[in-house]
């Protein structure tokens, strides 16, 4: 069980991450609290008080304070990141404990472990902002979601943002293969099929291949064609916490697996072909999506059938226009002579990549 009162700790001065700090004297609450700092990739500064040194208390970005250790706790400085920690649920007097030391929450063992090492773990990885989270679906087959989300990923990279670009339609051929980078060392997604719970961030990165200065989770040329739901959440969820941007290429059909990453976009982009029967495939795949996605928009690609220009396309479907996506001829794989969509910084698809993600990160607070 865990109780909040107010939220978030503070960060370490410079940015820099401090040890998360624990206040008991009770060895049997001690050794839970250090075992789910294991867990979480922390070592902690123990004390059996509020420490006398200078800053100790203040500068620790996580404090978690034994419910036996309450009362000597009283006259410490008020501050955020405090946690009051117990075991008897039954207890009344534990929330006047924490009010007493200014505790953002109360939380009970062992029902609250979980919640306690996701908190641990976000201190262990400077967790900041997460990353503005892009999803591409097609209303159609053929309809270039694809090469639009390598583009994008690519364009953002480009403009110095950590960028992680997710594959999540098992039956598109892979996005490393669209990259050139198909032997290109690192983890594929059959590698994280038993994920659950919380995946670290930076592991994460490191151990996919790096292409064109980001990083990718593709597909291997194996049989598996699906991953659990939990598997997805948590994969995504360790991505979004690396910040910058991620960028998920998504199947028309809705999966538990793709409903999974559709639930993590703040953006998703519909991309449709200007002719009429691909607008009436896309609104299936909008009614679909657009259950699960906060944010949906289309893109709308020419060339133009006659009587529809963009903006008709999006009152058509009912959704906000994010725009033309330009088409260009002859984008070839890298292993091929040519540079992946969007890398060269010029032409009309880039122009509309870096157009979106000036607009995008305005809208989302992060420019």
């Amino acid at each position: 069980m865990a109780g909040t009162v107010t939220h978030d700790p503070p960060s370490a001065a410079g940015g820099r991450q401090s040890r998360p700090l624990i206040v008991t004297e009770d060895a049997e609450l001690l050794d839970d609290l250090l075992r789910l700092c294991a867990a979480a990739g922390a070592t902690p500064e123990v004390h059996h008080t509020v420490p006398d040194r200078c800053g100790g208390w203040e500068a620790a970005p996580l404090v978690l304070v034994g419910d036996d250790a309450a009362r000597r706790a009283r006259g410490a400085a008020r501050r955020r990141g405090v946690v009051l920690v117990g075991r008897d649920q039954d207890d009344p007097g534990v929330w006047k404990r924490a009010v007493q030391i200014g505790a953002d929450h109360v939380l009970m063992l062992p029902d609250g472990e979980q919640w306690l090492v996701d908190r641990i773990a976000d201190v262990a990885e400077g967790v900041g902002r997460p990353a503005l989270t892009v999803g591409v679906i097609g209303g159609r087959g053929g309809a270039g979601a694809s090469t639009l989300a390598c583009a994008l990923a690519v364009t953002s990279a480009r403009e110095g943002l950590r960028t992680l670009l997710v594959d999540a339609d098992p039956l598109g051929g892979g996005l490393d293969v669209l990259l050139g980078g198909e032997t290109a060392e690192g983890l594929r997604w059959p590698a994280f099929a038993a994920s659950r719970g919380r995946v670290g961030s930076g592991a994460l990165e490191e151990s996919l291949p790096e292409l064109h200065s980001l990083r990718v989770l593709s597909w291997d040329r194996g049989d598996c064609v699906a991953i659990p739901p939990q598997a997805v959440r948590a994969v995504l969820a360790a991505a979004r916490r690396r910040g910058g941007a991620v960028v998920v290429d998504l199947p028309r059909r809705i999966d538990d697996g793709s409903a999974e990453a559709l639930a993590q976009l703040d953006i998703g982009l519909l991309v449709v072909p200007a002719e009429l029967r691909a607008v009436a495939a896309a609104g299936r795949v909008a009614s679909a999506a657009g259950m699960v996605v906060r944010d949906l928009r289309v893109a709308v690609r020419g060339p133009y059938a006659p009587g529809l220009d963009d903006r008709e396309v999006a009152r058509l479907l009912g959704l906000p226009l994010a725009g033309e996506v330009p088409v260009e001829s002859g984008l070839l794989r890298p292993a091929e002579g040519r540079t992946p969509p969007g890398a060269g910084g010029r032409g009309p698809l880039a122009r509309f990549c870096t157009q979106f993600w000036e607009r995008a990160l305005v809208e989302a607070g992060a420019a």
